[in-house]
């Protein structure tokens, strides 16, 4: 059994920043523990926009706390996001993730995380193989 504290994890290397600073990931399960998928407890800082594209993994986000809205691209369709909306990036949309205020997401990826993982300049995580772990 795992069993971890978000408050433990604070201020630690699972809690990674972006890059560009708008997003806080509290890594709670990565791949290394065997589950299959990774789960984050992740915050959107208010007032900051990120483009982000999925190419390798598939992600589930369930908002419980904040607002903004996701942009899907190819399609321009928007949806409201605050405490209680779940969307699943199933078809590797590309989409602007938009925070007014800042959210709190909870977030599932398929294949897991390791996480090493920030947004590159077309939006994409990296697929990071265990070979690439061997050679960190």
């Amino acid at each position: 059994m795992i069993v971890r504290k978000l408050e433990d994890l604070i201020g630690t290397e699972a809690e990674v920043k972006a890059d560009k600073g708008t997003w806080t990931s509290r890594r709670m399960l990565l791949r290394k523990d065997g589950m299959g998928f990774s789960f984050h407890d992740t915050l959107i800082h208010g007032g900051t926009e990120t483009y982000i594209h999925y190419a390798n993994h598939l992600e589930a986000v369930y908002c419980v706390g904040g607002k903004g809205e996701i942009e899907v691209i190819d399609s321009g369709e928007k949806f409201e996001l605050h405490d209680g909306v779940m969307y699943a990036l199933n078809g590797h949309e590309r989409h602007w993730l938009r925070a007014t205020e800042t959210m709190r997401m909870i977030c599932v990826f398929n294949p897991p995380l390791t996480g090493k993982e920030d947004h590159d300049e077309n939006g994409v995580y990296p697929l990071i193989t265990d070979e690439d772990d061997a050679a960190a």
